[in-house]
């Protein structure tokens, strides 16, 4: 695959049946490509969106880390959507480059970024070894989870770590947590729990002082 740009009009130069051009707006596949070298540029393909995700995650870290009070600006700028930007930030922040698995996508990584650090190797090793896809690995996740609550009389999961029962709640109010969350530069789920259990110790929420003034921001 030739990369980005290669062709201002997005039309395949005459002759070259080989190449797959990628263009702003798609895909321009020569009309003679044979069977074995459009089969061999899928997985390129879905190595760029992997790509993709993980440097977009630590572009949005690099910012909120040194350019707190200009960062939503370029956010905003970039065009993406805020939730998806959002959710590759927290991910990528959960994985060091050195412990991001080449071999396994960014989705892969995705399902095991709320697991403790030692938890999210066990099972990207596992993925990995058995060349597990992202379904395969959610499904072994989800089973383990269901063995880990039946051995805890419905309360206890893997690793001694207790769940919580779901809550329904307004989409702006979640909307609002997240933003919270994304703001305090910590992971949605650790964020929540902060929450609670200084809610618990009668201590004040973390967070800046207009998340406890009601999340209104900026």
């Amino acid at each position: 695959m030739a990369p980005p740009g290669s062709s201002g009009t997005g039309r395949q130069p005459a002759g070259d049946g080989s190449k797959i051009l990628t263009t702003r707006v798609g895909l321009s596949i020569p009309e003679g490509m044979t069977f074995e070298l459009w089969e061999m540029a899928g997985p390129k393909i879905f190595g760029l969106l992997d790509s993709f995700a993980w440097c977009i995650g630590d572009w949005l870290i690099y910012g909120q880390d040194r350019y707190a009070d200009r960062y939503r600006r370029a956010v905003q700028d970039a065009g993406l959507d805020y939730q998806t930007l959002r959710n590759y930030a927290w991910i990528a922040r959960k994985f060091t480059m050195a412990r991001r698995r080449a071999g396994l996508s960014f989705q892969h990584h995705a399902e095991v970024a709320s697991l403790p650090g030692a938890e999210q190797d066990a099972w990207l090793d596992r993925a990995e070894q058995a060349g597990w896809s992202r379904n395969m690995l959610r499904r072994q996740l989800k089973e383990s989870r269901s063995a880990g609550t039946e051995s805890g009389n419905g309360e206890e999961s893997v690793e001694g770590t207790s769940t919580v029962p779901a809550i329904r709640v307004a989409k702006s109010t979640l909307d609002r947590w997240r933003e919270a969350a994304l703001r305090s530069s910590i992971g949605f789920e650790e964020w929540m729990v902060a929450v609670l259990d200084a809610a618990a110790a009668g201590a004040s929420v973390p967070g800046p002082e207009d998340e406890r003034a009601g999340g209104r921001g900026e």
